[in-house]
């Protein structure tokens, strides 16, 4: 059953090729041996004889010693001697069977030496041929293996993996000794890659462990090197790994990989939440990116958060040719100010202190800093606290940001890229219903922009980890502190996204937007499936290297005003559509007449001036007519009835 698996598919052809080799290099030893004239074609009984005699004893010891375990594509110096030792025994074992039938008369002695290496030339060159095709070169065939310290498994049987091993062959002081790789896609289970066996699937993984420790092996770690694994089987995985008294890692993704870090494309990582999401990791095309970037005024304001604080990150990498940095915090704005002059000291950085809703005061830092592309991070963001002050939450979020487009529309601004949230999309909190209307503002300021006048576009997405309006931190923080971790209901989902990779999709979205002739859309990030909040606190909880529910509670404390079970990234009627960028969707919102918003947010922001709350939510509900206010909010009186 093993030898019918090893040989099926290319296998079968690798061993049909070599048998053709074995067949030729007989005959071809004895002409080169013998001369052309000498050659026996006829008279010489032992001809035919000797190369099937031949053949079949190599054809045998190649079988035999699990020649066709190895794969081609992966063919070393390790291959090599494999096959030296496969040729030799193939003569020493041949020489007495074919004594047996003619005591080899008439066969001159030296063929034998020919035979050899003539065999030897025939399998290795095209191996090696097919490698250096595949490779472009020549650089990775002279490789020793100098051994490593913790013993490892690797999960993955492609070419990630064997790029590790051969990084581990090549130094001398490897700090890895793999001692067997698992195919998660069960095709090369049984063979070899660089000399080291693929045990199997993913399925076997864990008698696999056991078979390896129960011999003696010292195993420390799995080693994740196939970047197509989903969320499901990393986390189980982990379980795994955690039962077994091993650590789970991976290499890096070649999507986390800067210009200037190839020296780290095989230094091993932790296992991080975003690996247990599940999201496939989208390789960019960052042209249009630097061409939106380079060269230009960059403003982003709320530079210090979590969002603004990484577009300032990647905008400061693309060098533009000023970059301001705008935020009501100081120490955030400091802090963000101090690693981006660290990173790049040639860079000019201006710092603002401001709020959004300081009008005179944002016109002024606006008008300074002269950006021609503005980036609007800057906005209350937690559910619970927009709920309790709904009206700071319409002051920054509605009024700020009409504010900000007075003044980059003042200053020449070619552009202003609003970031928003998925609690736009039929809101039930006042955090949701400020974006929506924010997101509504920017909408049709963009469709009455003449030509040449600021664009506006605004972008949608879901949650980001670690931001602070993320459930992240508060886990972490919870775990740190021993427990309970708090999840409001076991059925609530959210859309999950590292904040890297968000606002990579934000500026690539951004550059072809801009240029474009449609006006007045939402630009939409693709999030994946949503996660379950209450399976990311055991996910958390794992990863702390303790066991949710002995280790740490997990307490369910019920749903929080403003808060809904499941967010959606489209509302009925948006009529999602693709874009020209892979992971970005457009939507096309109802219209709102732009006189009438005006007049709406100056009513909206007076009656939240006044700390008139009932008017407030009254007005907002006029304005964002999905809006359904919940908990006491739901309470006072619609539009078309008595304001309190």
């Amino acid at each position: 059953m093993a030898l019918r698996l090893h040989l099926g598919g290319r296998a079968g052809i690798a061993l049909l090729h070599d048998t053709i080799m074995a067949a030729v290099s007989f005959p071809l030893a004895l002409y080169l041996r013998l001369g052309a004239l000498a050659f026996p074609w006829q008279t010489a009984p032992y001809l035919w004889q000797g190369t099937a005699i031949f053949t079949a004893t190599a054809v045998a010891v190649f079988v035999a010693s699990g020649f066709y375990r190895g794969v081609w594509r992966y063919a070393s110096l390790r291959d090599m001697l494999e096959i030296g030792r496969a040729v030799l025994i193939t003569l020493l074992l041949f020489i007495p069977v074919l004594f047996l039938f003619n005591r080899l008369e008439g066969l001159p002695r030296s063929t034998l030496v020919i035979n050899g290496f003539l065999l030897l030339f025939l399998l290795g060159t095209p191996r090696f041929a097919y490698r250096i095709w595949k490779d472009g070169g020549l650089d990775h065939l002279l490789e020793r293996n100098h051994g490593g310290r913790a013993s490892v498994l690797l999960i993955g049987a492609g070419d990630a993996a064997e790029l590790f091993l051969r990084d581990m062959a090549r130094g001398t002081t490897a700090p890895y000794r793999v001692v067997g790789l698992l195919d998660p896609s069960g095709r090369r289970a049984g063979r070899r890659i660089q000399g080291i066996p693929v045990w199997g699937g993913l399925a076997e993984a864990g008698p696999v462990i056991d078979r390896l420790i129960a011999r003696g092996e010292p195993l420390q770690r799995l080693i994740l090197t196939d970047e197509s694994l989903d969320g499901a089987a990393i986390a189980q995985l982990l379980d795994l790994a955690q039962g077994k008294g091993l650590t789970l890692a991976r290499l890096p993704r070649l999507t986390e990989l800067k210009p200037g870090m190839e020296a780290e494309r095989y230094a091993v990582r932790a296992i991080a939440l975003e690996d247990l999401l599940g999201r496939p990791r989208r390789v960019l095309d960052r042209t249009p990116v630097e061409r939106l970037v380079a060269g230009r005024r960059l403003l982003v304001t709320g530079a210090g958060g979590s969002i603004g604080a990484e577009l300032c990150r990647q905008i400061a990498a693309l060098a533009p040719a000023r970059l301001t940095l705008l935020d009501h915090s100081e120490a955030l704005l400091h802090a963000i100010a101090t690693e981006l002059a660290a990173h790049h000291p040639g860079l000019p950085i201006e710092t603002q202190l401001c709020d959004l809703r300081e009008r005179g005061r944002l016109e002024r830092a606006v008008g300074s800093a002269a950006p021609e592309i503005v980036f609007h991070a800057a906005a209350l963001k937690h559910v619970p606290v927009c709920e309790r002050h709904p009206d700071e939450a319409v002051l920054t979020n509605v009024l700020g940001t009409r504010h900000l487009a007075a003044a980059a529309t003042k200053a020449g601004a070619a552009a202003m890229v609003v970031i928003s949230t998925d609690k736009a999309v039929e809101p039930e909190s006042i955090l949701g219903a400020t974006k929506k209307l924010a997101e509504s503002y920017c909408q049709a300021l963009d469709r009455s922009a003449g030509p040449g006048a600021t664009r506006f576009v605004a972008v949608r997405f879901g949650n980001v980890l670690g931001s602070s309006g993320s459930v992240v931190p508060l886990f972490q923080k919870q775990i740190a502190e021993g427990g309970p971790v708090t999840v409001t209901d076991p059925a609530m989902t959210r859309f999950f996204m590292t904040t890297e990779e968000a606002v990579e999709l934000v500026l690539q979205a951004s550059a072809p937007a801009l240029a474009g002739p449609a006006r007045g859309k939402v630009l939409v990030l693709e999030m994946g499936r949503p996660v379950r909040i209450l399976d990311l606190a055991r996910q958390m909880i794992r990863l702390s290297g303790r066991r949710p529910d002995h280790d740490i509670a997990i307490a369910i404390t019920g749903l929080r005003p403003g808060e809904k079970l499941a967010e959606a990234l489209f509302a009925p009627g948006e009529n999602p559509a693709p874009t020209a960028v892979a992971g970005v969707l457009q939507a096309e919102p109802r219209a709102a007449s732009l006189p009438e918003l005006e007049a709406g947010i100056e009513r909206l922001a007076a009656a939240a001036r006044d700390g008139r709350i009932g008017l407030l939510i009254e007005t907002l509900t006029a304005l964002v007519p999905e809006y359904r206010p919940q908990g006491a909010y739901a309470s006072h009186k619609l539009p078309g009835q008595a304001a309190s």
